[in-house]
């Protein structure tokens, strides 16, 4: 059975930040050679508010699968980030709606500054979490019960994985591929995007 995969949508969000995670998840393969005539074991779904039109940062149009309401259980729940989280993380319905997934999920991550939306419906409270560069200062200063990871590409503390910023959501989800179904299948779908595999959970960049 697959993994019901939702990954959050919203006006403003970086392009990357979702799209990385969905190729990874969405070209997954358990057997390389039957690639052709198997699906991945994750199913990807995009959810957002509404069923309207989302406008990414760069203005790429995307059609949500799902609004809140009509939103099926998930296994795996991905936060993206993106000048959107702006004003989400102050959004009721959007922390209502996280905090509720949050209950029933196997996963609850996030990419880059998504992990504030995390942050502000308290979900990080005592947990080792990591965001953008850009951005580690801020959730230093508004979420002081976070524990601020600053040199990891991507943070596992339990069952909720936060990742660095923007590209780290790919090493982010791989990593998924990787707690699921093991290093060879993680790799083998690194192999076939042509995409450097993560040795050292490192930042990739000098702050």
């Amino acid at each position: 059975m697959q993994k019901v995969v939702g990954i959050f949508v919203f006006d403003d969000i970086e392009v990357l930040d979702f799209c990385g995670p969905f190729e990874v998840l969405s070209v997954t393969r358990l057997d390389e050679s039957k690639r052709l005539e198997s699906l991945s074991p994750f199913d990807v779904k995009l959810v957002a508010m509404t069923k309207d039109v989302i406008f990414t940062k760069g203005n790429m149009k995307i059609i949500p699968d799902f609004d809140f309401k009509t939103c099926p259980k998930l296994d795996i729940l991905i936060v993206p980030g993106g000048m959107g989280t702006r004003k989400l993380m102050y959004d009721e319905r959007v922390l209502d709606f996280i905090s509720q997934k949050a209950k029933e999920v196997e996963l609850l991550t996030s990419v880059c500054t998504g992990s504030l939306i995390l942050a502000s419906a308290k979900l990080l409270d005592g947990v080792n979490a990591t965001t953008h560069w850009k951005s580690l200062q801020r959730m230093e200063d508004e979420f002081k019960n976070v524990k601020v990871c600053k040199d990891k590409h991507f943070v596992e503390d339990g069952n909720i994985i936060s990742s660095a910023g923007i590209s780290a959501g790919i090493d982010m989800a791989l990593y998924i591929v990787k707690r699921y179904f093991g290093e060879n299948v993680s790799r083998a779908t690194a192999k076939h995007m042509e995409y450097p595999y993560l040795e050292e959970n490192k930042r990739r960049i000098e702050i």
